[in-house]
């Protein structure tokens, strides 16, 4: 089974929306090429960032067929708001030929008991047995798979390869330490933006998910490299992935809070995409403050990298 789809850095594509708020999958298809044209190694749809909640099945499913038709490595959420429709997902997800599939835990029903999760997860991982899987750990979703879980599934289903941690630094060093390091075939990958340099460095992640690299692709790939530098030792690195990270904190914090997707898809708005201007929801916009401090710290990030770079060395050997 194909594993190397999770190496690497990997956008979280947003879902654009067209002038009568339905999902523009041309817009879409667009970004995914864009994306792997900057050096990205696949696309994640559908997942908190790209509104599954918002969409129908049938609109994610078709999402995903024709990033899968365009040529686009894509490895596929499958949240929802009952088993049924998650392994619908999965399974589509193999029928069209998805890279991967990334498993998000039961929401709603029973989301905080073991066995029920045990079940949803199993049920997902059956229904796409020749796709690589990778379980998405997330405080959102209100439930923590432990390493207990993680093997007894793994044990049952080898297309369970990783483990996505989009806690903080104390989840994703639980995970680096228990589920990890146990398996040196199991994958580690970062899910959260701020969290870039310790996952690499600390945990031995492999790759990460990311949506603050839709609007800043080279500057996220650059982050990725020099982080991988510094794991090996490399001090120079080391220094360079700290000052870029800090530099970069606000804007990666975006996606840590509920506002994420406006968010994201304003600094795409600032970059001039403007099929990323509306939402599915007409009501669902940043207010005027937020948009002027989005507004201020993006442009404070750019004066600041361009000034940063011009130091050249393994900044520029790793860009």
């Amino acid at each position: 089974m194909n594993t190397q789809v999770f190496h690497g850095v990997i956008p979280a594509l947003m879902t654009p929306c067209q002038s009568d708020r339905t999902p523009d999958f041309d817009a879409l298809v667009e970004k995914g090429h864009e994306m792997i044209a900057a050096g990205m190694s696949a696309v994640v749809y559908c997942g908190s960032m790209g509104d599954w909640p918002l969409l129908s099945d049938a609109q994610r499913m078709e999402g995903v067929e024709r990033l899968v038709q365009a040529g686009i490595p894509v490895i596929v959420g499958t949240g929802a708001i009952n088993t049924q429709s998650a392994v619908a997902h999965a399974a589509h997800a193999e029928k069209v030929g998805a890279a991967g599939l990334m498993v998000i835990p039961r929401v709603l029903s029973r989301g905080s008991v073991i066995a029920a999760q045990r079940h949803h997860f199993k049920a997902i991982l059956n229904a796409a047995p020749s796709i690589p899987a990778i379980i998405y750990n997330s405080p959102v979703y209100g439930f923590a798979t432990k390493a207990d879980l993680f093997f007894s599934l793994r044990a049952e289903h080898p297309n369970l390869v990783g483990f996505k941690e989009f806690g903080g630094d104390a989840d994703l060093r639980y995970a680096a330490e228990n589920i990890t390091s146990q398996d040196n075939d199991v994958l580690l990958m970062v899910g959260v933006d701020t969290a870039v340099y310790h996952g690499f460095v600390n945990c031995g992640a492999v790759g990460a998910i990311t949506g603050i690299g839709t609007a800043l692709p080279k500057e996220v790939l650059l982050l990725a490299h020099l982080s991988r530098k510094a794991a090996q030792g490399h001090a120079e690195a080391r220094l360079r992935a700290k000052e870029l990270e800090e530099a970069m904190g606000v804007l990666a914090s975006f996606d840590e809070g509920p506002e994420l997707v406006l968010f994201f898809k304003y600094l795409l708005e600032l970059n001039g995409e403007q099929a990323y201007r509306l939402h599915f929801n007409a009501t669902d916009e940043l207010n005027s403050a937020q948009k002027h401090y989005c507004e201020q710290q993006y442009a404070l990030f750019k004066a600041w990298f361009k000034n940063w770079f011009k130091q050249g060395g393994v900044i520029k050997e790793c860009w």
